[in-house]
């Protein structure tokens, strides 16, 4: 299985939004709360971004929640995590 990981905030509604979607899809994340000064540098280091939430699977940055909503709607989210497991 592939590592999902959310960079987030316990408040932020679009990573409440993010939350939902991947449980309601099933898939098992890990959420790291960027309300130390480190996580959060881990974060922008990681993405580029400095906005929660930032979604990755494996090595590969989804995005925010919008990006993460317009991948279900397009090829959904199990599918990709799928061709991400193939690569």
């Amino acid at each position: 299985m592939l590592n999902v990981t959310m960079y987030s905030t316990p408040t932020c509604p679009y990573c409440q939004a993010a939350r939902r979607l991947l449980t309601k899809k099933g898939i098992r994340f890990t959420d790291i709360d960027v309300n130390s000064v480190e996580l959060r540098v881990e974060m922008v280091n990681r993405s580029g971004r400095r906005t929660v939430p930032q979604i990755f699977f494996g090595s590969w940055h989804v995005g925010g929640y919008d990006d993460l909503a317009q991948l279900e709607s397009e090829s959904g989210l199990n599918e990709a995590l799928n061709s991400r497991l193939a690569c």
